[in-house]
């Protein structure tokens, strides 16, 4: 219930007046695809807590990028020492965080792998993946919208912008596992491993 509060208020704030509405739309579609999930798969396959908040946290991230477009989010221009706002390398450093994690509780509850350094490289292979389809769907959404999709892309300029995008998803997915590994691993006790 809080889950759903969280995220219908920062909904609604996102899709109040945005800078570019079609972007906004870009940009909180993942959001609506992961909550819808989220409710179809509740009972059959509930996920951990930390999972959840996780998934929360990247879901309030797209859609607040989606309400300034990721080059003008506020409070993020000049990091890491250079000129453009930097709010699109936290989204895609999430992109690798949260799916490093939910790729991690599905190779383990469904026993895909017994290994834990084997789980490893499948969940950054997974992510590494997903970062990249997602540039691609980038690059085919820039193509078919026929109009200057800047706003979408996020390049602000950068011609390493793809790269880079790729790169903050595997320093993404190396840190979830590194910092959340143990913490994921006591609240996988709760649920049975089902092949």
């Amino acid at each position: 219930m809080l889950w759903s509060a969280v995220f219908a208020f920062v909904l609604i704030w996102s899709a109040l007046n945005p800078v570019d509405r079609p972007t906004w739309w870009l940009e909180v579609i993942p959001a609506f695809i992961g909550a819808a999930v989220l409710a179809a798969t509740r009972k059959p396959f509930p996920l951990t807590t930390l999972l959840y908040v996780l998934i929360l946290m990247h879901c309030i991230i797209l859609m607040v990028g989606g309400h300034y477009t990721y080059a003008k989010v506020p409070g993020f221009d000049g990091w890491f020492g250079s000129d453009r706002n930097n709010y699109d390398k936290l989204g895609h450093f999430f992109q690798g965080f949260m799916p490093a994690i939910l790729a991690r509780e599905i190779l383990i509850r469904r026993a895909v792998v017994k290994s834990q350094a084997w789980c490893h490289v499948f969940v950054v292979s997974i992510c590494l993946a997903f970062s990249a389809f997602y540039e691609l769907i980038e690059w085919w959404v820039a193509l078919l919208s026929g109009r200057d999709a800047e706003a979408f892309l996020g390049t602000q300029g950068y011609v390493w912008d793809t790269q880079s995008d790729m790169l903050m998803a595997l320093i993404g997915a190396i840190s979830a596992l590194v910092l959340l590994s143990a913490w994921h691993n006591r609240q996988l006790k709760a649920f049975p491993v089902t092949p």
